[in-house]
Parts: structure tokens; C-alpha cells; sequence
């Protein structure tokens, strides 16, 4: 392969990038981005940069390529520049030695099953050139293959192509900015797309090779009940089927390799009593030798409440939620699942965040994220039956659907009528399909062909892809700067890089508590009047906050997310930041949902903030308060 053709780039390589910090002295003040007023500017080292003592001083060391720093000082062709808000400068370098970091942004390979590894090119008008050619497909069948042999000619303009395996970005951060960008059409849907200029850098050669895959890659599988009084059917359907299948691979390897957990939900016990329960892990997942344990568990789930619950809708997103964040999904210690599964099975929908009854605030979109960036997989199968209704089935069917998302597909099963023969018969296809994806990552032969299986093919072959990233300890290309895609050049309906903000924890604490401020304040405007002196109860509540120097907040906004600048000038846009006083005052429905879109983003910020595992401190001796998170953008206020 090509020098460059390489792999994804590990936490452990980046060093320093705080956004926010503690209170320096006045003088020690980064230098702010003209026409901001806590937005500091930033520069990227280049490959072989030198930290000096002064300009023209003392080398005092040298820099590893494309660490950001601040800006301090400027003087003729030197910059002097420090890691951090809090430990000020540090030394200076040659302004031709750093390049300019605009926005705080980075960006993150998605999983490449289902699509092609993306090509980066030198400049954007060769990017724009694959994108356009009328033999696109194979033109880049061809590129690929002579960056595998190491024949790319020398006018190709590919500078690297994106590593094999995949890499979880939350579960082991990496740092590949995003330099410069363009939003554009896709030419072959014409849709919105982002051409991205990246920079980056491995952090260490070689790594363990992925011939192990067949001995050690295995599947965790939870599923979560619905057992109020109308499942009970539907549970010994699960349990036959289950039972068939673990008879099955009973005393093969692959019997080994495949475990079991189960979560059962009702309703808010508190409204109904005799409920006795709103969730419940009725099985750990473990790894067991023995799966009895697993059919005798799903049996007696069949014990199902006796009392009616609060509405036809259940708390399911609350049995998911507890599968996602209580489930052991590493029970031997540092050895984790490596294809971690949720299924949910129930015949309601899900209380909305809204229902007085719900356990949480966080909605199915914000736990599908949570999922995902843990690596699990949620796949729902939706009874839907008589007793729910089309408008009701319609509308869990939209919930479900945002909550049942992996690497750009869906997973939601709707049983039609609620069939129990239909409903068997998906439980053991779905099963059957996971357990093909061990027998395939042992190059057995898989039970189901493409066609049974259908979307868990690429699943199976998603959560191998990020299985071979972790073994293989897998960096990004090398040392390159280069022109990427952010929606597949052969297919824009998947993703290939997801642009990330990176923030620091200083930076969603402040996110978090001005939302929680807001929604103080929003719920209290209750009619036009409330609702028209509310912006001026907003601004001094921002100047309250800016007088604190660890919380980055512009008195000047003009919208309701204005208040955070750093979220400007970011190829997204969201309800928050387009939120203006005369669009405030529109309607009372506008407000309501502006307030529950704050308040489930408000919920996910603080399970962030209290989660050590997705935080990263980028330098040495940095402070809680620094350390960062690449936050996706469909989460930003």
C-alpha cells in the first residue's frame, strides 16, 4: 500500500486542545477572533514545527504535526502560543510552521459497511473531478485498487484512502480537524453535502494483526420485554423461538460465542402499583457455557403484570435506556462484546418525554446516539396490533424508527395485525442472523442467505469492521492534508465522515446550564405577554453568566443560541440558534417545542458530563475542565 494509505488516529497521539479553562490573568488572554468576543484563535503545528523561547531564541523542542494551539501574541513571522486558556503561553514558533484552525470542528469516519472506503485528494477541484465523472464507480474501483498495490500514478492527486476498520471516535478519540469546507449539492441527488478539507497524523506504527478474529469475536445480545398483560403470547413466541435456536448451537463454538441478557419494562409503578416493576434485569449478559439459564429466564417473563398500566403507551425507552447504560456490555473485564445488540419487543409505543409518567426526559433520537456511540445496536420489533389504532401505530412506528438507527440503517420490525406467526417467525430470522454473524467472522457458513438476513448482514460486517479497528489498534492516513466528502462519492445516502464539535467539558457545562436556564424562564411564559418581555429576561441571564471566565458567553446575540459563539459560523443550523425573539413570540406550539428539544439535549449533556469514559485530556497536567469530547452536531444546542 501507499506510505499514506494508512489507518485512524488515537487519543493518546493529540495533544492540546482545551477550548475553555480556568480564569488566566487579563494579559494572558489568547488573542480573540475578530468580531467575537470569546472565540480565540487557534493554529495547527505542521510536521517538524519548533517551539522556541523567543523569536529567534532557543529551540526548546519539537512539535508533533497538526497540534492546535492558541494564539497569544503576534509578532512579524512569529506567533507566540500556548496549549491552553489556563497555562497561558508557552513559547513561539514560525507563522509558517502552524496553519490556521478556523473552527474548533473535527471529523470522524462512519462505519464503511455498506459503502466504499472514500478516497481524500490534494485539492477540492479533484475531489470534484471523481465526484462528476460520468464512470464514477469505476473510477474509483481503480483508484482503489492501485492504492492497494501501491500504483498510483503520480497526477492521481490522492494523498490517502480511509483505513479498512473502523474506529469508535467516543470510545477511543482521535483528532482529524476539519481545515476548510464547502457545502455543496451531491451531483448524483443534488442534496445538501459538505466537501471537507482534514488534516492528520497516526500515532504509532504497526499494531496487533487481525488474525484472531475467529477465536475471540463475539455478540452480546439484550433483549428487553414489554411484560405488561397483552405480551404474554408474544413472550413464549420469543421463548420457542430463542429455545430453537440455542438447541441449535448448543456444544459448538459458535453456542460459545453468542450470550444472552434480558431487561423486562411495564409502566410507572408509582401511577399503578400493582405493577410491581418499571424495569427490571431479569438476566444479566454474561458469557455462560450453559444457555438454560436464558430459556427459563424469557419463560417465566411470561409472568406478566396483573394490573393495567397508566395509558396504552409503555416506558419502553426506559427499558432500552437500562440495557444500554447497566448492561455489562464488558463482563470479564476488559474483554467487551464485540457485536453488542438491543432488541425490544412490545406491542405499544413509547411514552413521549412529555408524559407526566415517563421515567426520562431523553427522547429516542438522543438514545439512539447514546447507543450508537457505545457500539450497540437497537432493533425494535413492533407489534402492531388491533388494540393500538393506525394514528397510534403511525406515530410509534416514527419514534421507533429514530430510536432503531446503526451506521445509516434501520432496524425496526413492524408486525402487521400483530401476527404471533409473522412475529415468530421474524424473532428467529433476526436471532438466526446474529449468530450468522459469528459463523461468518469464523468463515463458517452462514444458516441464512444475503436475502433472509437483509440489513444484518451489514451490521454483522459494521461491528466486525469495528471490532478489526480496536485488535489492530488502528490510526488515521498519515501526515496529510486532504479533500473528503462527507456523504459518499458513490452513494450520498450513506454517510462517510461525520463532522464532530470538539468541546470541552467547561464548554457543555455551559451549554448546560444555559439550557437549563432557558427553560426555567420558557416554561414560566405562559401567554403573549410572558412570552415578549422573555429575550430581555434571557440577556441578563447571559450577563450573569459572562461575568464567570470559565464559561464562554457573548452578551451580543440575537438569538437564543447566540449566546454561544463558538457554535457560529458551523456547517449545521438548529432550532436553538435560529431562534429569534419575533420567532419566540410566533405561537405558543412553536415555544413548546422549541422548550422539549432544550430539555431532552439538557439530559444528555448531564449524562455526558457525569460519564469519565467520553472524556479525553488532550496534554499532560490539563484540568478537568479541559479535558474534550467530539460532540456529533445533531446534538448541539
Amino acid at each position: 500500500m501507499i506510505s499514506a494509505v494508512r489507518t485512524i488516529l488515537s487519543a493518546t497521539a493529540l495533544a492540546l486542545l482545551p477550548l475553555t479553562a480556568a480564569p488566566v490573568m487579563a494579559n494572558e488572554r489568547p488573542l480573540l477572533v475578530e468580531g467575537r468576543q470569546t472565540v480565540y484563535q487557534r493554529v495547527l503545528t505542521r510536521p517538524g514545527a519548533l517551539m522556541f523561547s523567543a523569536p529567534d531564541g532557543d529551540v526548546l523542542r519539537q512539535y508533533p504535526a497538526f497540534q492546535p494551539l492558541y494564539v497569544y501574541a503576534n509578532q512579524g513571522n512569529w506567533q507566540q502560543v500556548g496549549p491552553s486558556l489556563s497555562a497561558g503561553p508557552q513559547g513561539w514558533v514560525k507563522s509558517d510552521q502552524v496553519v490556521v484552525w478556523k473552527q474548533n470542528i473535527v471529523a470522524a469516519f462512519t462505519n464503511a459497511a455498506g459503502r466504499e472506503r472514500q478516497i481524500l485528494f490534494e485539492t477540492e477541484d479533484q475531489l470534484r473531478a471523481l465526484m462528476e465523472h460520468e464512470a464514477l464507480r469505476a473510477q474509483q474501483d481503480k483508484l482503489l485498487e492501485q492504492a492497494a498495490s501501491d500504483g498510483l500514478p503520480e497526477d492521481s492527486g490522492v494523498v490517502a484512502v480511509e483505513p479498512e476498520e473502523y474506529v469508535n471516535i467516543v470510545e477511543r478519540l482521535y483528532l482529524m480537524p476539519i481545515l476548510e469546507f464547502a457545502q455543496d449539492l451531491h451531483p448524483l441527488n443534488y442534496e445538501d453535502n459538505l466537501l471537507m478539507q482534514v488534516a492528520s497524523v497516526p500515532l504509532q506504527e504497526g499494531g496487533v494483526q487481525a488474525g484472531a478474529i475467529a477465536d475471540n469475536f463475539d455478540a452480546g445480545i439484550v433483549f428487553v420485554f414489554d411484560t405488561t398483560q397483552s405480551m404474554d403470547p408474544y413472550i413464549e413466541r420469543t421463548q420457542e423461538a430463542v429455545e430453537q435456536i440455542i438447541e441449535g448451537i448448543r456444544g459448538t463454538e459458535v453456542g460459545t460465542r453468542v450470550q444472552f441478557g434480558v431487561v423486562g419494562f411495564r409502566d410507572n409503578d408509582e401511577a399503578a402499583p400493582g405493577l410491581g416493576y418499571r424495569t427490571k434485569t431479569l438476566l444479566p449478559l454474561e458469557r455462560r457455557r450453559d444457555q438454560s439459564q436464558v430459556v427459563a429466564t424469557i419463560r417465566a417473563a411470561t409472568d406478566v403484570a396483573k394490573v393495567n398500566s397508566p395509558g396504552f403507551n409503555e416506558d419502553s425507552l426506559a427499558g432500552v435506556e437500562d440495557a444500554v447504560e447497566l448492561t455489562d456490555w464488558a463482563p470479564t473485564g476488559n474483554d467487551p462484546f464485540d457485536a453488542r445488540i438491543v432488541i425490544l419487543i412490545t406491542d405499544a409505543g413509547p411514552k413521549d418525554p412529555r408524559d407526566p409518567n415517563a421515567r426520562s426526559d431523553i427522547g429516542p433520537a438522543e438514545l439512539q446516539r447514546a447507543a450508537q456511540d457505545k457500539g450497540i445496536a437497537v432493533m425494535t420489533l413492533h407489534l402492531q396490533t388491533p388494540a393500538g389504532g393506525q394514528g397510534q401505530h403511525a406515530w410509534a412506528a416514527q419514534q421507533y424508527k429514530a430510536l432503531s438507527r446503526f451506521n445509516g440503517e434501520t432496524y425496526y420490525y413492524g408486525i402487521d395485525n400483530g401476527s404471533p406467526q409473522a412475529f415468530q417467525a421474524t424473532v428467529t430470522r433476526l436471532v438466526t442472523a446474529l449468530t450468522d454473524v459469528i459463523r461468518v467472522a469464523r468463515d463458517e457458513q452462514p444458516v441464512l442467505d444475503p436475502a433472509e438476513a437483509g440489513k444484518v448482514v451489514n451490521l454483522g460486517l459494521a461491528m466486525q469492521l469495528a471490532y478489526l479497528g480496536r485488535l489492530k489498534d488502528t490510526q488515521a492516513p498519515d501526515v496529510i492534508r486532504g479533500w473528503v466528502s462527507e456523504k459518499a462519492v458513490e452513494d450520498p445516502t450513506r454517510l462517510a465522515i461525520e463532522p464532530r464539535l470538539l468541546v470541552t467539558k467547561n464548554e457543555m457545562a455551559t451549554m448546560a446550564d444555559l439550557l437549563s436556564q432557558l427553560l426555567d424562564l420558557g416554561e414560566q411564559s405562559r401567554n403573549p405577554e410572558d412570552a415578549a418581555t422573555f429575550f430581555s429576561q434571557v440577556r441578563d441571564v447571559v450577563a450573569r453568566m459572562a461575568k464567570n471566565p470559565d464559561r464562554l458567553i457573548s452578551t451580543d446575540a440575537d438569538t437564543l443560541g447566540g449566546a454561544l459563539e463558538f457554535l457560529e459560523d458551523l456547517p449545521y443550523e438548529s432550532q436553538l440558534m435560529l431562534t429569534t425573539e419575533q420567532r419566540w413570540q410566533q405561537s405558543a406550539m412553536n415555544r413548546r417545542s422549541i422548550l422539549d428539544g432544550m430539555r431532552q439535549k439538557l439530559v444528555q449533556y448531564r449524562k455526558w458530563l457525569l460519564d469519565p469514559t467520553v472524556w479525553t485530556a488532550l496534554y499532560e497536567g490539563a484540568p478537568d475542565g479541559e479535558y474534550v469530547f467530539a460532540m456529533p452536531f445533531d446534538v448541539l444546542p
